[in-house]
């Protein structure tokens, strides 16, 4: 495996390890939990937080940070109203992804 590709898989399984998505939001569609729910919430945020950390220390290329590109997820959060899209830690993350993906090489 090469060097960039060692490092977008380390980057995905970091990111994998803590998603919320998955197991979480199932409990808010089977109204288990409420998407304001605060733990739900903490959890969310500190997902975030490690996403974006990922994505300004990961040193990944252009093509590397599409495959990551947090948006897809952030429309899911914000559409099942477990954050808002101005929420802190949704406009770092992306204001840090789009950060990343300007200073990436190809």
């Amino acid at each position: 495996m090469e060097p960039n590709e060692e490092a977008l898989q380390r980057a995905i399984s970091t990111i994998a390890q803590s998603d919320p998505l998955i197991k979480l939001l199932q409990q808010v569609s089977l109204r288990k939990m409420e998407p304001t729910d605060a733990g739900l919430r903490a959890i969310t945020v500190s997902w975030l937080a490690t996403y974006q950390k990922v994505v300004e220390v990961g040193r990944l290329s252009k093509q590397d940070l599409r495959r990551l590109d947090p948006n897809p997820r952030l429309a899911v959060l914000i559409e099942r109203g477990v954050l808002p899209g101005d929420h802190t830690a949704i406009t770092s993350l992306r204001a840090a992804f789009e950060t990343a993906f300007q200073r990436a090489a190809q």
